[in-house]
């Protein structure tokens, strides 16, 4: 396979990269919102690294706002993933609009170069060498930078003290790592459901995975020399283009079909599964993320950013990257799982829970359920949703009750 790499390689190293079509914006994301019937804003927030990043909020439900207070919730999507899919199974059964209902002010974030926040102070995502640095960020990054930086800009425009966190697989590992790399923030948050949050790697179960990500390293670097540091939105790419070639979207996974090697060699059809794609808004990607993702499942663990030996003595002071200390959280946390997962086993997310001083296991009731009916189910409100309003709900009594 490596050798097969190398001759893609340097075939394609010539080859042009796709022209960039953006068909999904942040205005169409809230002119979706009040189509359906509820209020939308759209909000830019610069990180101190510079990335501007869009956050849409729904700050009340179809019904109007309720009399006194609304609980913040904040809501993080997963790899490839965006804001637009908490709201991509329509009023009925999007979990945005099922919190909104419900009595809570939402707020769905965005990663840094997701189609929603590919933006920044001084870089240009599409010049050819300002994109090394731009796209220069795995999801430690987005953990330990954006997702603060959102949840604090959501805190002071609601005037809340707290909120509850949902984050949808990378956006559970994202909330593992920021809090046992930054614990202070364990007090901002009240309750945090992870669905299908990733993290622990021990058992990683999708088998042609693992053999790809032994040669994470050398894919890695290869991909950089030729330029390739983006996984674009799939949503870019023109249906009818699709259509003409015969291929997959996921095909298309760098812009340009001669890349289909390496989209296959990173394993994107398999993490994208039966992925909707023409409708669920799939909103792209460092490939250091992958990279990242790759890293763990060889070395069977959960910790940071590999540089190799050398680097990893000067930036860490010691010869491996040191492992995330789930100890460090102490957040009441619900792991939902399920056992139809091909990017996270249960195994892993039992050791998780043993591991997390306040935590609870919950496997969903359906022995078919993937690792993306979290957000594309129909039946996702009926084995998950209605659950997590629940508990978000006990939890408030709660709270109201020691006041």
């Amino acid at each position: 396979m490596t050798w097969r790499a190398l001759v893609v390689a340097i075939a394609v190293a010539s080859v042009s990269a796709f022209p960039r079509s953006v068909h999904k914006t942040s205005s169409d994301i809230i002119n979706q919102i009040i189509s359906e019937g509820y209020p939308a804003e759209l909000h830019q927030v610069t990180t101190a690294d510079g990335y501007i990043l869009g956050v849409h909020r729904i700050p009340y439900g179809k019904d109007g706002p309720s009399e006194g207070r609304r609980p913040v919730v904040f809501v993080m999507h997963g790899l490839m993933g965006a804001s637009s899919n908490f709201i991509f199974l329509g009023k009925e059964n999007g979990i945005a609009y099922n919190l909104a209902d419900a009595g809570y002010d939402v707020w769905m974030g965005n990663a840094r170069g997701n189609t929603f926040s590919r933006q920044h102070v001084s870089l240009n995502p599409d010049d050819n060498q300002q994109k090394y640095e731009f796209f220069d960020f795995s999801w430690e990054e987005i953990a330990i930078i954006d997702v603060p930086t959102m949840v604090d800009y959501a805190l002071a425009v609601s005037g809340e003290q707290t909120l509850h966190y949902i984050g949808h697989s990378q956006g559970g590992t994202s909330f593992l790592v920021l809090n046992s790399m930054k614990p202070e923030y364990n007090e901002k948050f009240v309750s945090a459901h992870l669905l299908a949050g990733v993290g622990y790697m021990n058992n990683f179960p999708n088998s042609e995975l693992r053999i790809a990500a032994q040669m994470t390293t050398i894919l890695y670097a290869m991909t950089r020399t030729i330029g390739l540091v983006e996984i674009r939105s799939l949503d870019d790419i023109p249906g009818n283009l699709i259509g003409r070639s015969g291929h997959s979207r996921t095909d298309y996974c760098f812009g340009d079909i001669a890349y289909k090697d390496y989209c296959n060699m990173l394993g994107l059809n398999r993490i994208m599964g039966e992925t909707d794609m023409e409708g669920l808004g799939l909103g792209g990607a460092s490939l250091k993320q992958f990279a990242h993702y790759g890293q763990n499942i060889r070395d069977k663990s959960f910790r940071r950013w590999d540089h190799g030996i050398v680097s990893n003595r000067l930036v860490y002071g010691e010869r491996n990257p040191p492992a995330y200390d789930l100890g460090r959280i102490t957040v009441p946390i619900t792991m939902h799982y399920t056992v139809s997962d091909e990017l996270l086993d249960e195994q892993d997310v039992l050791a998780m829970v043993r591991d997390l001083p306040s935590a609870e296991a919950r496997k969903v009731a359906r022995e078919t359920f993937s690792h993306v009916d979290f957000v594309q189910a129909a039946d996702v409100k009926e084995l998950v949703t209605n659950y997590v309003i629940y508990m978000l709900n006990r939890v408030e009594s709660t709270l109201a009750e020691m006041e």
